[in-house]
């Protein structure tokens, strides 16, 4: 059986950083555009979606059944433990990487190639073969080890999309700056979309 193209096939991060519905929304979109979103959720992850979303994360793959199962595109959950799934080969072809949110704690272990679950592996695996790793980072204040390390990847080539949502498209809701952040990542990985009025260009959202 041949493989999807690369291009068509995204890995997905969630931590536990505050901010989890960046992640579900970004999922949502890329479903929607029918890519093959392969999921990889943090233990703290779990907890924060729970205490976010009020998601009933008792059994972990039902709950992601019922929120993304009727979207066009395939979702594949990874355990954070199962360091042996596809995305943690490099023979495995994928466009690229997102972790949306990134908690400083993750940032580290990927900044300091400490590769101890899949999460922080399958980032190794982006860096290593030359794919797109994105991150967006969810902290404030940030100290002089979280500067230090999102400066040593940004010197490697990963990219730094803070969870940082602007105003002068005059968002309405707390969704507009949402898909805002959504939006810069999908202009990062060059996926045309509609998810926010550009600067000095006509608002084309439905």
């Amino acid at each position: 059986m041949m493989q999807q193209p690369e291009n068509k096939r995204l890995v997905v991060g969630i931590t536990g950083a505050s901010g989890s519905i960046y992640g579900i929304r970004l999922i949502e979109t890329l479903l929607d555009l029918e890519y093959t979103v392969h999921l990889v959720i943090s233990n703290a992850g779990w907890r924060v979606l729970k205490e976010e979303m009020d998601w009933d994360v008792t059994n972990r793959e039902d709950v992601l059944r019922e929120q993304f199962g009727h979207r066009a595109g395939t979702l594949v959950y990874h355990p954070v433990s199962d360091i042996g799934a596809s995305i943690a080969s490099g023979s495995y072809l994928a466009e690229g990487m997102i972790i949306m949110p990134c908690s400083m704690g993750t940032l580290s272990s990927i900044s300091n190639g400490s590769s101890d679950n899949l999460m922080s592996r399958a980032a190794d695996v982006m860096m290593k073969e030359g794919r797109t790793l994105i991150l967006v980072p969810r902290e404030t204040p940030l100290h002089a080890i979280h500067l230090e390390n999102m400066l040593k990847l940004s010197r490697l080539g990963v990219r730094m999309i803070p969870a940082m949502p602007a105003f002068y498209y005059k968002p309405q809701t707390m969704d507009d700056l949402i898909m805002f952040l959504v939006g810069k990542v999908l202009d990062s990985l060059r996926i045309p979309h509609q998810l926010f009025k550009r600067w000095g260009e006509p608002d084309e959202r439905g």
